[in-house]
């Protein structure tokens, strides 16, 4: 196999714990936290999840986060609606969908898991992930794959159960299956506990959500993802490498013309190599991949705004999703043939050689839109938002939470389980009421450019 060091999924694994493809979606990966009657027979229970999610107002926030280009700067030259969190989880959904369906997935759990697999950003994408995270670093640390399954599982208000111990009533969230929440699962691991690299900040559940997650994870082999969350790993990697180039182009950050110049390349490189590839990697096998698609009849090595040039890039979105996608099935398919694949069957099969071509796309956005001067004076007055916000809670609280996260706050048992609703309430607002909320309460309205 010539996938990737990085992530564990990319050499095939054996089959193991007895899973298989034909025993995949069984009575405990259908399987909820709290049993409930379905409300209407016929529709199956991942089609359920994905209903579920779809209609969450957790999902809907998404659409007040910015993806990478902010909506409604100056910085934009053409009016080109950049991309929300939303619309890059629902592109997501889209490419995880059909690539999980030629794979033997269920669509509607590969959808379901695409759909919230970015629920638990904060404001502000990983800018804001990096702020909270230091604000809740004596509470557990704050990760927002890790915020989304506790959204999921305990935040979202959906279902409610009567506890066996009070008899109050407790949240189980949208109450999704076993599956789709394993499915959602990026990093299946608690902080401090990652499989290959203690000191990494990647993990995927807090400690005070762990029965949930360890019954989610009941008969799954250690740290190992299942089949369906790879495919939306992937999926998500495909979408925003391909759509965050897209939109660089049309907000006129990034010239394609630059890229055949040698010392824009050996920064792209540079890029890549700190952030999107093993650091060893040689530079050259970079510039392959980059030579690769540049080589390409549809590559879009020009674009002026007009009609026809955004319909050529949209060809090449097309193209490259496509091209990124077959690669995976292929290869995958060679390693483990033609059955249906699912759950722990089998591991997804990334070519080297499409990961290289995937970090490019996502060193060039990094290189022209991310890493501009007004974006980091952006990110800074972000933080500050996040930082000052959490210190105006902490202060206050419970004035200014909404009145789902003042119950939880009033009702927490110790400053932990207190500190851990003030992140819950600033982990759930969009860019725009996080500094409306910041404004109220500390009286210093920021300025955006």
């Amino acid at each position: 196999m010539d996938g990737t060091a990085p992530k564990a999924y990319d050499t095939p694994a054996p089959y193991e714990n007895g899973w298989a493809a034909g025993s995949a979606y069984d009575g405990s990966a259908v399987e909820r936290w709290a049993p409930e009657p379905d409300k209407r027979p016929g529709r199956t229970a991942f089609q359920r999840d994905r209903a579920r999610v779809l209609h969450s107002a957790a999902l809907r926030r998404l659409a007040g986060k910015t993806q990478v280009v902010t909506p409604g700067t100056r910085s934009q030259v053409w009016d080109a609606s950049p991309r929300t969190r939303l619309t890059h989880s629902l592109e997501c959904a889209q490419v995880g969908r059909e690539l999980g369906a030629a794979l033997g997935c269920d669509p509607d759990l590969v959808e379901a898991a695409c759909l919230s697999h970015d629920l638990g950003h904060p404001p502000f994408g990983h800018n804001g992930e990096q702020a909270l995270n230091e604000f809740a670093e004596d509470c557990g640390g704050f990760e927002g794959n890790a915020q989304s399954l506790r959204l999921l599982a305990r935040i979202e208000p959906k279902r409610f159960v009567r506890s066996g111990r009070t008899g109050e009533l407790v949240s189980v969230g949208l109450n999704l299956t076993r599956a789709a929440l394993d499915a959602a699962t990026k990093y299946p691991w608690p902080r401090g506990d990652h499989p290959t690299d203690p000191g990494s900040r990647k993990f995927g559940v807090y400690e005070d959500d762990r029965p949930v997650f360890d019954w989610v994870r009941k008969g799954a082999p250690g740290h190992r993802t299942c089949f369906e969350a790879q495919v939306m790993d992937w999926s998500d990697d495909v979408a925003y490498s391909v759509h965050d180039f897209e939109d660089g182009l049309h907000a006129g950050h990034i010239d394609p013309g630059c890229l055949h110049a040698e010392p824009e390349r050996q920064a792209v490189f540079a890029v890549a190599l700190g952030r999107y590839v093993p650091a060893d990697t040689d530079p050259e096998e970079l510039a392959e991949a980059l030579d690769r698609l540049l080589a390409h009849e549809w590559w879009p090595h020009g674009y002026d705004g007009s009609a026809v040039a955004q319909a050529r890039l949209k060809d090449a979105t097309s193209q490259l999703i496509g091209r990124f996608c077959l690669a995976a099935e292929g290869a995958t398919r060679a390693a483990y043939g033609s059955g249906r694949l699912t759950r722990y069957a089998a591991e997804l099969v990334v070519p080297r050689s499409t990961r290289m071509e995937c970090a490019v796309l996502k060193a060039v956005a990094d290189r022209y839109v991310m890493q501009r001067a007004e974006q980091e004076r952006l990110r800074a007055a972000q933080r500050v938002v996040v930082a000052e916000l959490a210190q105006a809670l902490t202060a206050r609280a419970p004035e200014g939470l909404d009145p789902q996260f003042r119950a939880l706050f009033e009702e927490a048992a110790d400053d932990r389980a207190r500190k851990r609703a003030l992140v819950d309430q600033i982990a759930s607002l969009t860019d725009a009421s996080a500094r409306s909320l910041h404004a109220r309460l500390t009286g210093e309205p920021m300025t955006w450019t």
